[in-house]
């Protein structure tokens, strides 16, 4: 499979283009710094870019089977001007530009409805005080979920909540747009082996996917 990973120097990022690698997959990393991206091998092709030029962003996309993105604010400091969403756009127009269909984003737990038999700590004291510290973040995220929910792509938004750097397991649970009963942490490293599993998943495909341990 050919896939291009957006955000590929972030924890999540660099998942995508080591694990894709292992895989035997055609891997674009779409970079600022090159210098920051770790993975290596004969199949990745660097790919450097600061998501300003649309035109230029469709070499990245044309022709892959996925394009996937760990795109996201690094700090509250960055949310505030809306950096996830800002950086997005030019994702989506070079997505429309190209007619390139697969496209997995990843958003946050807080953005996805809770269970109805969500543990009582977690839904009135944990999200609430989450959601309220981190305000900037998930209000950034809302405004990309919007406009990729929008776009014509086959779109899978991936919803993770607390992340941890942590080997990846394969043991982690994921559910459709609503949030896992007392699902409060996982691996960057687990976050992108879904995301790489649901590639080719019909059943995530224009879905919220939360996905916990």
């Amino acid at each position: 499979m050919k896939v291009t990973v957006f955000g590929a120097t972030g924890g999540i990022g660099q998942e995508l283009v080591r694990q894709a690698l292992a895989a035997g997959h055609q891997v674009t990393a779409v970079v600022r710094d090159p210098a920051r991206l770790t993975p290596t091998g004969d199949a990745l092709d660097v790919f450097r870019s600061d998501l300003q030029d649309t035109e230029a962003l469709r070499e990245a996309v044309e022709g892959r089977d996925a394009v996937l993105s760990g795109l996201g604010a690094r700090s509250t400091k960055d949310a505030r001007t809306g950096i996830a969403s800002a950086l997005t756009r030019p994702v989506l127009r070079a997505l429309d530009a190209t007619g390139t269909r697969r496209f997995l984003a990843v958003s946050a737990g807080p953005l996805a409805p809770e269970p109805d038999d969500q543990r009582f700590v977690h839904r009135r004291v944990m999200v609430p005080l989450i959601s309220t510290l981190l305000k900037p973040v998930y209000d950034d995220l809302k405004v990309m979920e919007a406009e990729v929910r929008r776009s014509a792509t086959d779109w899978t938004l991936v919803r993770p909540p607390r992340l941890l750097d942590r080997p990846v397991t394969g043991a982690y649970r994921t559910a459709l747009n609503v949030n896992l009963r007392g699902g409060a942490t996982i691996a960057r490293a687990d976050v992108a082996h879904a995301m790489l599993a649901m590639i080719d998943d019909p059943a995530t495909v224009r879905q919220g996917v939360s996905v916990a341990y």
